[in-house]
């Protein structure tokens, strides 16, 4: 079976590696869908100036925006590509933000801000100058017009090195068609947002302390758009999910939200979390021709070196096949260095101490996550023998296995996955290696994380499995037909992404699953509680229990909303058993 990926990202993201020249035409690799590239959206929902846009007044400044609508017809007020800190560039490039606390002049806010520098077609608005919110308000507000909205911060996914907050990606489309303010955002991705040297010249987690400042700014900003500093979601996915978690532990963002959604993604997975990733910084120096011999080095070297190039060496930093590892830059648990530290320890070791900011919390994960990715090795008989030929070295990279204990885990994982068998073009290899990448990036560490947090924390947490299949998938077959519910698809849902995929119109066969996303993510917004409300019969009966310890419920989402137990946890037991905690 071809297997076309239609946005290659996640996460931990993946990049589309491995395929022919004809198949790389077909989409590019990281924007393009059906042969197209990207361009900001064209529809009718944009105001065509920015004179006849909305105005907002605010106690940082001005900020002019624009009119979009709704995909019910409902008009609301955009204010896109406004600077929450200083532009990250000259001296600024590998230090923490600097936060903007006013602005001098009238904002103009009436169009899209760049992506952060990443892979994309020349046409696609990219620069360095990126850290920046878009915030959507309803034009019309509620009856009881006083009261202020519950707002939803929404951090992106891409591994931490791709993707964007822009409007063509998070569309605001769906979740404005409900009472509520949200805000998507920019932070920085790839080595700009995260070089980490183990030492003082780049301590790390500069793009988590970009997403502090954003939150930040909303607390000081957010009233002025009729959204509630006291009833703050941050929520995300991949990345983003990861994010969420690390906010809930970080001293820095103490008082900055109130509840919190994680979809497919978390730091606890396998082993601790690192305290550097100098290894990337060094292959970053080399890719640029500069200097390794010492941090400074590197640092000082790579502050000098186009942002365009560090973008575009993505594709470098891959060893294997179908973009493999897909887990490259991201959080690290900081050493004092005299530094504000976003991280100073271990999220497992955290939850258990109840060194955290408990808020209700929900967690997610969809049916097949990355299972895309064994297609790619099945369609190339080179790839396919190098990891047969290799499995003791190309496990490791594959499915993400610390150095520790990495003998034993090849094997057993592919006695449990392959009944101790090499990988043929069959059925049952092919879904032990579409069940391994499943579980080894995403599933595992998602469980982990819902079964520490439903014993350690004190709020609510709710589980959910997204398997609902619908016309469209980030990964599709050649004939266009999605084939599982797969990383991202349940985005889909909640953003309309306008660079890739059509509207789904209320008409569509999709359209209930628009209506049940929204309604969760307002419900838990206002409340703290997913379930329905007299506003939202979407949701019809539901009775969506809490996940405990040993009733340990999840929301099965696919075309129908039921509730069962257990999810995955035969296939995560000898997970459990390679890599033993304490829950």
């Amino acid at each position: 079976m071809l297997l076309r990926v239609v946005f290659v990202v996640v996460a931990v993201c993946a990049c589309a590696f491995g395929y022919s020249d004809h198949e790389k035409r077909k989409f590019s690799h990281e924007y393009g869908h059906k042969g197209t590239s990207p361009s900001p959206p064209t529809s009718t929902t944009e105001a065509t100036s920015s004179d006849d846009g909305p105005v907002t007044q605010s106690v940082s400044g001005t900020f002019r925006g624009s009119w979009m609508e709704t995909r019910r017809n409902r008009r609301f007020q955009a204010y896109r590509g406004i600077r929450y800190a200083e532009p990250p560039i000259g001296e600024l490039r590998f230090q923490p933000p600097k936060p903007i606390l006013t602005y001098k002049d009238a904002v103009d806010a009436s169009e899209e801000g760049p992506a952060c520098p990443l892979p994309v077609p020349p046409t696609y608005y990219v620069d360095e100058d990126c850290l920046t919110v878009n915030v959507y308000t309803p034009a019309t507000p509620k009856d009881n017009s006083s009261e202020l909205l519950p707002v939803i911060f929404y951090i992106h996914p891409g591994g931490f090195y791709s993707m964007t907050g822009r409007s063509d990606i998070e569309g605001p489309e769906y979740l404005l068609d409900r009472d509520l303010v949200l805000v998507t955002i920019n932070y920085r991705i790839g080595s700009l947002g995260w070089m980490s040297t183990g030492d003082k010249y780049a301590p790390g987690n500069n793009g988590m302390k970009d997403q502090v400042a954003a939150l930040k700014w909303v607390q000081r900003n957010i009233a002025a758009f009729g959204g509630d500093p006291n009833m703050v979601t941050i929520a995300g996915c991949s990345a983003g999910s990861i994010s969420v978690i690390l906010h809930m532990i970080s001293p820095m963002s103490k008082g900055l939200f109130h509840r919190g959604i994680s979809m497919s993604g978390s730091p606890i997975n396998k082993g601790p979390m690192v305290t550097h990733q100098r290894h990337l910084a060094v292959k970053q120096a080399e890719f640029m021709n500069c200097p390794t011999n010492s941090s400074e080095a590197i640092v000082e070297c790579l502050m000098k070196t186009p942002w365009r190039e560090l973008g575009d060496s993505l594709s470098k930093f891959f060893e294997f096949g179908p973009g493999d590892p897909v887990g490259l830059w991201g959080p690290v648990v900081e050493p004092d260095f005299g530094q504000e530290r976003f991280l100073s320890v271990q999220p497992e070791d955290a939850i258990k101490q109840g060194m955290m900011h408990e808020v209700p919390y929900i967690i997610s994960q969809t049916t097949d996550e990355f299972f895309w990715k064994a297609f790619p090795v099945f369609q190339n008989e080179t790839l396919m023998n190098t990891m047969n030929n290799e499995w003791e070295r190309i496990a490791p990279i594959s499915f993400l296995l610390p150095k520790e204990n990495s003998e034993t885990a090849v094997r057993r994982l592919r006695e449990s996955y392959f009944n101790n068998k090499k990988l043929e073009n069959n059925t049952e290899s092919l879904e032990g290696l579409q069940n391994l990448y499943r579980d080894s990036i995403i599933g595992f560490g998602v469980h982990r994380l819902a079964n520490l947090m439903c014993r350690h924390s004190k709020q609510p947490v709710y589980y959910l499995e997204f398997a609902y299949i619908g016309q469209d998938s980030y990964y599709e077959d050649a004939d266009g037909k999605p084939q599982g519910a797969s990383h991202h698809d349940d985005t889909l849902y909640v953003f309309r992404q306008s660079y890739n995929f059509p509207v789904i119109e209320t008409n569509s066969p999709d359209s209930h699953v628009v209506d049940e996303m929204t309604a969760i993510w307002y419900n838990f917004a206002r409340y703290g509680d997913p379930n329905p409300k007299s506003d939202t019969p979407e949701l019809g009966s539901l009775k969506w229990p809490t996940m405990k310890p040993d009733q340990r419920n999840f929301l099965h989402l696919g075309n129908q909303l039921t509730v069962r137990q257990n999810m995955f946890e035969d296939r995560f037991r000898v997970w459990e058993e390679l890599y033993p905690i304490q829950y």
